[in-house]
């Protein structure tokens, strides 16, 4: 299955797919009078239609079912299904629902929490774990009663990130792209064809996504993901880095860069959502009360535009991977790495703040 043919019909189909289904969703929001109210951590200040995820789950669905066709085609050949498999579907519907739940009717976090742990478990109980740490923090194997909760906790760590960087537009969307297009080549360059499927789907459906929320009109067809779009694309890109980090999987000889892949790529909205939550902590506020501490708050605090905004986090987001990249292929220590991220990330923030209290 070769990346430039076979590859692109299911990744244009879902990009035409969001182009084509998402305006109806608009319309539905505004006769059903769906919408996304301001809040504490909301930048926008009136009610915009915020079904646009319902579309991310049966769209990449889609992808995945044609590209496996057309890869079977001529072949006869026995698509395998796993129970594991299917233990993996159900969690993503479980996250799925629970996100139009909430955007339906409301949930309280402790709830939507709830379900979440529920869904990360199915990761360990199919032995999808992060099981060796490859010298990051001195550490390397880790027993199973350190593998599972670790597991489930990053996990978790993962899907709210990507929903809790989701506060203006295009910015969760355009992350998740980039993601899921570095996944989509890695796992071509490991010949394992249904995780690239699984990656470009949701990326062409995030991309038709991203057309109506970036460039969409306020009262026309402008939407917002909501929590099913967010929290189920954190729990596929939770898939696939823990996936892509797993030692033995695939018949190929495994690299150590494979940790500090996934790390690099989910860095930015992980580190950002442990800094708020550890400076609620600190001030001893409620951990799921609303507010504007997150990454993009402070950017804008700065006085820069939301799309100016976005445009600095990709950036910072790209430059990292990049550092990153150049400093593996020189031999440096993955701690090091590490280390040198959390000082970007911090003096940044440190920076954008003190400029911010100039304004």
């Amino acid at each position: 299955m070769t990346f430039n043919s076979n590859y692109m019909i299911p990744f244009t189909l879902c990009i035409i797919i969001a182009l084509v289904v998402i305006p109806y969703i608009v319309h539905m929001c505004y006769k059903h009078e769906l919408y996304d109210l301001p809040n504490g951590r909301k930048i926008h200040k009136i009610a915009i239609p915020r079904l646009g995820g319902i579309t991310f789950m049966p769209i990449t669905a889609v992808g995945i079912l044609v590209g496996l066709m057309i890869q079977n085609e001529g072949h006869n050949e026995e698509i395998k299904f796993y129970i594991s498999s299917f233990l993996m579907i159900v969690g993503a519907m479980l996250i799925y629902i629970i996100g139009l739940i909430d955007d339906l009717r409301g949930l309280k976090a402790t709830h939507k929490f709830i379900i979440q742990t529920i869904a990360a478990l199915i990761f360990p109980i199919c032995n999808l774990m992060i099981s060796n740490l490859h010298g990051l923090f001195g550490v390397y194997e880790l027993p199973l009663w350190v593998s599972y909760p670790l597991t489930v906790f990053v996990i978790l760590l993962i899907v709210n990130a990507m929903n809790l960087i989701d506060g203006i537009d295009g910015l969760s969307s355009s992350l998740s792209i980039i993601i899921l297009f570095t996944f989509a080549f890695l796992f071509h360059k490991l010949g394992a064809p249904l995780f690239v499927l699984l990656s470009i789907s949701l990326a062409g459906a995030l991309i038709g996504f991203f057309y109506y929320n970036y460039y969409g009109r306020i009262g026309k067809n402008k939407i917002f993901m909501g929590d099913t779009g967010s929290l189920f694309i954190g729990f596929v890109i939770a898939y696939l880095a823990i996936k892509y980090q797993m030692k033995g999987w695939a018949n190929i000889t495994y690299s150590d860069s494979a940790l500090l892949t996934s790390l690099t790529l989910v860095f930015i909205p992980c580190i950002d959502v442990i800094r708020v939550a550890l400076t609620r902590l600190l001030k001893k506020k409620k951990m799921f009360t609303p507010d504007q501490t997150h990454i993009h708050h402070i950017i804008m605090g700065m006085g820069l535009s939301m799309h100016h905004t976005l445009y600095t986090i990709i950036i910072i987001y790209i430059a990292i991977g990049i550092l990153n990249w150049g400093l593996y292929v020189s031999d440096v220590n993955i701690n090091l790495i590490f280390l040198t991220d959390l000082v970007i990330y911090f003096s940044f923030i440190w920076s954008a703040k003190k400029i911010g209290e100039t304004k």
